[in-house]
């Protein structure tokens, strides 16, 4: 992978605050995501379970990020947010489809897609490998204010004040296509 290819992740332009741990049974960190989180294929959203946040957390938000993407703004795939602090896990596609297992009370925002709801890799052919990075934020509001018709750059603005704690996991996809 180029240089060039290597952006900033989401949030390295935000204040520091303590990780915690997130964790799938469909993502593992630096492997190349599986067909079901691939638009063309599955365009399933991946199970996500974290714990060892904050015990202030009110909710949480989750997002999909691909920084490596030719638009120079990168791309959002998945904006989630108001989770219940009760809730420590997304079940293998919750983001989508009749979003079986989403929290009673979440919110999506549209993603980059011009969706609500999760939309998979699907990175230019002979583009090189993408990331996707999977964030899970703890966040020190039940609401953290937007609604449904925010864009992702208003979410992650509120998410730059309200973030207690953070956790990601960055799968990798490439379309040889």
């Amino acid at each position: 992978m180029t240089e060039l290819k290597r952006r900033p992740l989401p949030h390295d332009f935000h204040p520091p605050v303590p990780a915690f741990t997130v964790a799938s049974d469909d993502v593992q960190e630096g492997a190349t995501l599986k067909d079901a989180q691939v638009q063309a294929a599955g365009n399933t959203s991946p199970h996500l379970r974290w714990e060892g946040f904050p015990p202030e957390t009110r909710s949480f938000a989750v997002t999909c990020y691909d920084p490596d993407a030719p638009t120079g703004s990168g791309f959002w795939h998945w904006v989630l947010f108001d989770i219940p602090a009760t809730v420590t896990e997304l079940p293998l596609g919750a983001g989508g489809g009749d979003f079986a297992g989403l929290p009673a009370g979440a919110v999506h925002a549209r993603n980059d897609y011009g969706s609500k709801d999760f939309g998979g890799a699907a990175p230019p052919p002979g583009d090189g490998p993408h990331r996707y990075v999977f964030t899970v934020y703890a966040v020190d509001r039940e609401k953290l204010g937007p609604d449904a018709e925010a864009s992702p750059a208003v979410v992650g603005f509120n998410l730059r004040f309200h973030t207690l704690a953070r956790a990601q996991l960055v799968g990798e996809y490439e379309n040889l296509g």
